[in-house]
């Protein structure tokens, strides 16, 4: 007896099955495909007990005529393809003709479906497969799909399921991607009998990003748009202060499909290294549209995996968009107070800034000088133009416009002898100097100059000094020597010095090209990595010179470093370099900045001023000046510089609003 036998039809089908239909939401996956390939606008998925009992797509596409209604779930059975040539550019969702057979093999199968040009529908009931009777029915355009009792006939499978609420999150998440991958598309997504998703269909990716993602995730979401060498982009991607703690809401399609794709991952995060925190990952929803010949989709059963004719162009077009948007962003994150503070009686409580949300919000700011601003009138200020009411602080001197009066106290008309002497200040056109305000209503009026001490000559007339051109924003102080307020009309920014000036430093290193230091090894080391990390350090020695490492071929695929820049101890060179070759594969290229970016980060901080001590305010004033000319937004370990607070929230913690 031959030990090779062919196996019988029916478990060969069981196999194929096994390798298409993984779970529910492979099924509701294929269906959705099938029906989005059908030209429908709108698709309903709908299912009970996680999808194990019951699955429901019903789509408004083309239908499938009487005739052809058997023939659908033969295994290879299609009307996307017709030769081997039509593989070298798939423009379709399916192509295999496998998933109407996987599925029926698996399962009972209900079939609804009448074209749009046919009087009358078709019914077609299958059950493991196997055809149990067709007949005409009555029914709308386009097709309805009933799948019951999943894996009823293979309980190897039916074992390794889940439980509902995980077999529904799963067929959640699938509805999701196809509902983003397709905006044009309204989707529909029903579990036991509850509405869990509806998409308004109207071919603009933002609405579908707002309805699948939510409205948090949306408003944290800045637009992306780039093309190049026959490929461009567009789509959303993440804030840096809106980074989430997994992958799992990066969301990447290829012509319409929906990926899994190493290239564009990694991609994605380059751009935003020195933005984003460690251990936190960028969410996005990007649409790459290429050449269909330049993109092989024939890859996996699941066709979640595709190859790329140019990974590395893939990379640049993904990498450079997401840079692009990032760069021209230039807003910053919004503090969070509580909802309702508590009523105190103590007026002097701190106001503490809470956790930056994903997505906040960016209005217009508050002013927190009030709070902040000291009682003696900053040098450059003017007396408040004729019929503005300005009151008085307690040492005699108007408190600029906008500004909350200290403690009602006597106010003081004269100036005493042993109070310092201020320059004199410009006055309203029509004002005599030696005169006060006397306020009369709301109408300040002069008042005849009241007799003073003598002031020294060298004193009293001051060498003219140019006033400064105003500048939009104002350094109102420090407190607990960490952070800095800063006024910009009616917002107030916290800034963290020890964070801007770290960026300030990182910045400057890049800029002058820092080069590293080479120092000889005592004791050689042979590297040994895997083939593929071997050959591309072999071919990028020139790279690996400019990043400090005197590497050469050792035969056999192996490298011996004789040299290793300064901030490599020697026992991380192969890590370092194993590191880097995952650069060149993924990336085709690698910045020797970048690859520095590790020790920058630490000859930064080190150099920067820090928090909880004190600082001159010449220093505090170019931390802010960078700041709040956009050139410093994140420290290099990507936690934001600065956050606003409003005229709005403020008012609402004192109840004022």
């Amino acid at each position: 007896m031959p030990k090779i036998q062919q196996l019988e039809p029916h478990v060969a089908d069981l196999i194929a099955a096994g390798e298409v239909v993984e779970r529910p939401a492979s099924v509701v996956k294929e269906l959705m495909e099938n029906a989005i390939d059908a030209g429908a606008a709108k698709v309903t998925v709908e299912i009970q007990n996680g999808g194990m009992s019951l699955i429901r797509v019903t789509d408004d596409g083309c239908g499938i005529a009487p005739e052809d209604a058997p023939t659908a779930f033969l295994r290879h059975a299609t009307s996307k393809i017709r030769t081997e040539y039509d593989l070298e550019a798939i423009g379709t969702l399916g192509f295999r003709g496998e998933a109407l057979a996987a599925v029926a093999a698996v399962s009972r199968v209900e079939l609804l479906t009448r074209p749009a040009d046919a009087p009358l529908g078709t019914a077609l009931s299958l059950e493991g497969g196997v055809p149990a009777g067709q007949e005409e029915a009555g029914c709308p355009a386009g097709t309805t799909l009933v799948v019951r009792d999943l894996f009823f006939n293979t309980p190897a499978r039916l074992k390794f399921m889940k439980k509902d609420a995980a077999e529904g999150a799963a067929v959640f998440a699938a509805v999701q991607r196809l509902a983003l991958s397709h905006p044009e598309v309204s989707v529909k997504f029903l579990r036991d009998g509850k509405q869990e998703l509806l998409t308004p269909g109207d071919g603009t990716l933002r609405s579908a990003v707002y309805s699948v993602l939510g409205r948090d995730l949306a408003l944290g979401l800045l637009p992306v748009e780039g093309s190049g060498e026959g490929m461009s982009i567009s789509g959303f991607a993440s804030l840096p202060v809106c980074c989430r703690g997994t992958r799992g809401y990066q969301h990447f399609f290829v012509n319409g499909r929906y990926v899994k794709s190493r290239t564009m991952t990694a991609a994605l995060e380059e751009a935003y290294a020195n933005q984003r925190m460690v251990g936190k990952f960028p969410a996005c929803v990007l649409h790459l549209t290429a050449r269909l010949s330049g993109v092989d989709v024939n890859v996996h059963p699941a066709k979640t995996e595709v190859k790329f004719g140019s990974d590395r162009q893939v990379f640049s077009t993904v990498c450079y968009a997401v840079k692009a948007a990032l760069e021209a962003d230039r807003s910053r994150p919004a503090a969070v107070l509580p909802a309702s503070a508590p009523s105190r009686p103590a007026a002097r409580d701190a106001v503490t800034p809470g956790q930056i949300p994903i997505g906040a919000d960016r209005p217009g700011a508050l002013s927190l000088h009030d709070i902040t601003a000291p009682r003696v009138r900053p040098e450059g200020r003017g007396v408040a133009p004729p019929g503005v009411r300005t009151p008085l602080s307690p040492a005699g001197r108007t408190v600029p416009q906008g500004r909350v009066p200290g403690p009602e106290v006597p106010q003081i008309r004269t100036v005493p002898p042993e109070a310092r002497v201020e320059p004199p200040e410009p006055l309203p056109a029509g004002e005599e100097p030696g005169s006060v305000r006397r306020e009369t209503g709301s109408v300040s009026e002069p008042e005849p100059a009241m007799p003073s001490a003598p002031v020294p000559e060298e004193i009293a007339r001051p060498e003219p000094v140019p006033a400064p051109p105003p500048e939009p924003w104002r350094l109102a102080g420090e407190v607990l020597n960490t952070y800095l307020i800063v006024e910009q009309g009616d917002t107030v920014l916290l800034i963290d010095k020890h964070a801007a000036h770290e960026r300030m430093h990182f910045d400057r290193l890049k800029a002058e090209g820092y080069t590293p230091m080479v120092q000889a090894l005592l004791a050689p080391v042979v590297l040994n990595l895997p083939a593929e990390e071997g050959a591309a350090l072999l071919q990028n020695l020139p790279l690996l010179h400019r990043f400090g490492f005197e590497a050469e071929d050792f035969g056999g695929g192996s490298l011996i470093v004789r040299g290793a820049p300064d901030y490599v101890d020697p026992g991380d060179i192969e890590d370092a370099l194993s590191r880097l070759a995952g650069r060149l594969l993924t990336a085709g290229t690698a910045d020797p900045a970048a690859a520095r970016d590790a020790l920058l980060h630490t000859m930064a901080c080190k150099a920067a001023i820090k928090g909880g001590r004190h600082s001159e305010r010449p220093e505090l004033l170019r931390v802010a000046g960078a700041v709040m000319s956009g050139a410093v937004r994140f420290c290099p370990h990507g936690r934001p510089v600065a956050i606003e607070l409003t005229r709005a929230q403020l008012e609402k913690q004192f109840k004022r609003a």
